[in-house]
């Protein structure tokens, strides 16, 4: 499994108050297991949740849930563009400490893509794919929707604005 230490090395790089004390953030797997279609091969999918835990964290919080936001944008982005999957993906747990810090555990679900494949010579290789990646919005223009059968028009309308407009 490649993402935790994916997501380890993400937010120690972001957040200054975990560089200074990084052995508070800990990072678990639960509920994990291992999906395969057995089709012809043998890749497979790790899927668990994915636990992030920050103890006696005195930064602001923010400061680590804007980071990770950016991490599950490109490393898990479903949960982010997909409105089922986002409105209970990220689950926490805080304990207000008494010298203005604070306890965190976040759990949120992730999948991993396992690739094998077999070599001319029989050994397998391994690879860990990127995760898709949603297109950005562009200018607005013109779309036109053509049915593959028949080559005729079957919608047409000018794309909406790209949203970056509005956070700068």
């Amino acid at each position: 499994m490649k993402k935790p230490d994916s997501l380890r090395s993400h937010i120690l790089a972001a957040v200054k108050e975990l560089q200074r004390d990084p052995e508070r953030m800990l990072i678990f797997t639960d509920k994990g297991n291992v999906r395969c279609t057995g089709a012809k091969g043998l890749s497979f999918e790790y899927v668990y949740d994915l636990n992030f835990i920050l103890t006696e964290f005195a930064g602001e919080l923010d400061a680590v849930m804007v980071p990770l936001l950016d991490w599950v944008r490109v490393n898990q982005s479903e949960l982010l563009m997909n409105l089922d999957k986002s409105k209970d993906a990220f689950k926490f747990e805080t304990v207000i400490l008494d010298n203005g810090t604070v306890d965190l555990s976040l759990t949120f679900p992730v999948t991993e893509r396992v690739i094998v494949k077999r070599q001319e010579n029989g050994q397998l290789n391994i690879s860990f794919p990127d995760e898709p990646q949603y297109d950005t919005a562009t200018e607005p223009k013109k779309v036109q929707l053509i049915d593959n059968k028949t080559g005729d028009l079957i919608a047409e309308w000018t794309s909406i604005e790209s949203i970056d407009q509005y956070f700068g």
